[in-house]
């Protein structure tokens, strides 16, 4: 484990109102490192999600988890200005896209995180690492759906270390809980997202720190 980071702790808030997204947000805050403004959440109250939270939490990391598949430039400035640090892109948009985004994060000293899809296409993925993007998004895989048990397996790792050594901080999400996150000891994982675990906890901060503490307890192996 020498030499490896311990990764943040990410809540994602997809709820459908900001008084659902902030109740165990503020109940959860003191264990959370990066604050995800859910796809769902900006479908549903647009970028006040993120200017509000921004107003509250202006230490955090804050994630405009908007997806963005193309007009690269107008969404991410708009992110970027209400209050957001890091912006998320489909791994499907075109490389222009992702150049236009990249260059208006650099503009505000964002971050710009690709979302990997099902298919990993590891010359594209270098593409956008020359590109500036710095962050990717690595899914539990479905490959064992058919089975009727969703897990994570060793090609999961691979694909972690693999984007690791591109220079992308990695960040892991898919209904991880604390039982999950032992699986990836000694791996270089950046950033572990937790959604409906926290916010629909009994208690989000007992759930929250329960996740925190096995993650300090993982990394500093």
């Amino acid at each position: 484990m020498q030499g490896l980071e311990r990764p943040k702790l990410q809540i994602a808030l997809d709820t459908f109102d900001m008084p659902s997204a902030l109740k165990p947000l503020n109940a959860a805050i003191s264990k959370i490192d990066v604050i995800e403004c859910g796809t769902v959440l900006i479908i549903a109250e647009g970028l006040r999600a993120v200017r509000e939270i921004r107003a509250l939490y202006p230490n955090k990391t804050i994630l405009a988890d908007v997806r963005i598949a193309e007009a690269g430039a107008v969404i991410s400035r708009a992110c970027f200005e209400a209050g957001a640090n890091w912006v998320s892109v489909v791994a499907g948009a075109s490389m222009t896209t992702v150049e236009q985004v990249v260059t208006v994060a650099q503009e505000f000293g964002g971050e710009v995180q690709i979302e990997l899809g099902e298919q990993y296409d590891a010359n594209q993925a270098r593409e956008w690492r020359k590109l500036g993007a710095t962050q990717v998004i690595v899914h539990r895989s479905r490959d064992v759906e058919a089975a009727g048990k969703l897990t994570w397996g060793e090609h999961d790792k691979a694909r972690i270390r693999e984007l690791h050594d591109m220079g992308f901080t990695v960040t892991i999400t898919g209904g991880v809980t604390a039982k999950d996150i032992p699986f990836f000891t000694g791996e270089p994982v950046g950033v572990i997202i937790s959604g409906r675990g926290i916010v629909q906890a009994h208690d989000p901060l007992v759930a929250a720190a329960e996740l925190s503490d096995v993650i300090d307890r993982v990394w500093s192996r």
